[in-house]
């Protein structure tokens, strides 16, 4: 699944931004680059340009094309993905570079500043750091990246049950308040800093509990994870990515009643590892961990099961984890691909 950019230098003083995946376009002026109303979609682009202009990048005139199969709304980081290829094609075409993470914290800052979206740096950096057949580790304490192989005897599913997500909503922003208030009531200056075992028997409002218990599970999730993919145990590693989705069912209250399915009916299938909810949750997709040579037999009785038990028609992609942000080159210039 990928998304492809083909950006070109224009004389105007704009922005002009285009799309073949749903058909429309919107443009802004340089001299007044404010959120749009209407052209919401392109609010993300447009965000990233205005970030890099004020960070010194002198971004003048361009027009950006951009197609892509990665669904909107399917918890796949699509937002990050139009920002870090908005990021990368503009900084190419106008000759200026940039470190890796400075680049995807910019993306954050224009996801969480002019779209209005307080998310993280889990899905900018993981589009700028993405590595074929490897799984992203991040340290958003120590601002820092590595990638852990993924066992080539697995593959992926990912699985969308056809109901979007938003969250410009309110609800993630929700859950980060809910998280700092748990982080101050504890005075720490993040959750990392807490384990679940002290935060099980900390004087909390229990709904407060329940939003920070889910934090420091997937703190300790990640590490147990991390462990197990370099010593091979797939199956260990399944088991956590279960264990976060039901903590996100029952703790972060994330989840949805047809990703609840989906994760079902993937413990209940031979040959899956693993499934969780991907992406901020709310609606979007999930991703299974199956064993190779099930993967086929697994994606052709998915649907089935699932239009059974919910009467809705999920859609099934074997998928896998490739490279990030990175330049096309072509004849005529260069596309971006993510």
């Amino acid at each position: 699944m990928e998304s492809q950019f083909a950006p070109k230098r224009s004389r105007a003083d704009v922005i002009e931004v285009s799309s073949e995946t749903n058909g429309r376009a919107a443009s802004a002026s340089l001299k007044n680059l404010e959120p749009l109303e209407e052209e919401q979609w392109a609010n993300y682009p447009i965000g990233v340009v205005k970030i890099l202009r004020e960070a010194g990048f002198e971004i003048d005139g361009l027009r950006l094309r951009v197609s892509s199969d990665l669904a909107p709304g399917s918890g796949l980081s699509s937002s990050a993905a139009f920002e870090v290829a908005t990021a990368i094609a503009a900084l190419e075409l106008f000759d200026f570079k940039i470190e890796p993470m400075a680049l995807a914290q910019l993306c954050q800052k224009a996801e969480n500043e002019f779209v209005g979206v307080r998310c993280g740096l889990l899905d900018q950096a993981s589009s700028v750091f993405g590595e074929e057949d490897e799984v992203v580790l991040l340290d958003f304490r120590a601002i820092s990246a590595r990638t852990v192989p993924m066992g080539s005897d697995v593959a992926l599913l990912l699985v969308d049950p056809g109901v979007p997500h938003q969250l410009t909503g309110g609800e993630y922003n929700e859950r980060r308040s809910q998280c700092q208030t748990a982080a101050a009531a504890l005075g720490v200056n993040a959750l990392r800093d807490v384990a679940s075992e002290s935060m099980l028997a900390a004087p909390l409002d229990p709904l407060i509990r329940a939003r920070a218990l889910h934090i420091t599970g997937e703190n300790e999730r990640v590490v147990a994870g991390v462990a197990a993919l370099e010593n091979g145990e797939m199956q260990k590693f399944g088991e956590l990515m279960f264990q976060s989705h039901e903590s996100s069912r029952l703790n972060f209250e994330n989840s949805t009643p047809y990703l609840d399915a989906l994760v079902e009916i993937a413990r209940a299938t031979d040959g899956v590892l693993g499934a969780r909810l991907t992406g901020g949750g709310f609606g979007g997709a999930t991703i299974w961990l199956v064993e190779q040579d099930k993967a086929q037999h697994t994606l052709t009785m998915v649907s089935e099961a699932y239009r059974q038990r919910t009467e809705a028609t999920c859609t099934v992609l074997i998928t896998k984890a490739s490279e990030g942000a990175r330049l096309i080159r072509k004849k005529s210039g260069f596309d971006h691909d993510n």
